[in-house]
């Protein structure tokens, strides 16, 4: 039985910093040797590569990887998409605050009081330090630190 792949969550307010954070902590985890999934919740509509006529699914296909394409009937739970995902050492998810796996929250105080994850979901803050959080924190530029944060959960990931 394969082990399954841990999921973390990068979660925070509109205009957080969580897209500088994970293109860091890609960079960070990539250069210690792991394979990383990326998921990216948005609520634009997705770009398609092509529409060749309607067709449900499209895929790209080029010398160093292929780009898939598949339309859905409505926007996928993140179970079924994570799902799709498979060869990795971690799938890093950026949105989709609601989910069940644990979660770095990027906070800055200058963008809102609060923050947007239950402490119950918390893995650890990215960014300025809310008040009243007893969790693990990192500077906004400590993708090493987080990374490492990271690395215990890629070895046993039955504790997602």
């Amino acid at each position: 039985m394969e082990k399954p792949i841990p999921v973390v969550g990068l979660a925070g307010y509109s205009g957080s910093g969580k897209t500088t954070f994970l293109e860091k902590l890609i960079t960070e985890l990539k250069s210690r040797g792991y394979r990383l999934g990326v998921i990216k919740h948005t609520h634009h509509q997705a770009p398609r590569p092509h529409d060749l006529a309607g067709a449900a699914v499209t895929v790209m296909v080029a010398p160093k990887g292929v780009f898939l394409f598949e339309e859905f009937a409505s926007e996928p739970r993140p179970e079924e998409v994570i799902s799709m995902i498979t060869g990795v050492d971690l799938i890093l998810i950026e949105g989709y605050k609601n989910g069940k796996w644990p979660k770095l929250e990027i906070f800055r105080q200058e963008v809102t009081e609060r923050p947007v994850i239950a402490a119950e979901d918390l893995l650890a803050v990215v960014g300025d330090v809310p008040p009243g959080l007893c969790v693990p924190h990192f500077g906004p530029e400590d993708a090493a630190g987080v990374a490492d944060l990271l690395e215990v959960l890629i070895a046993s990931p039955a504790s997602c």
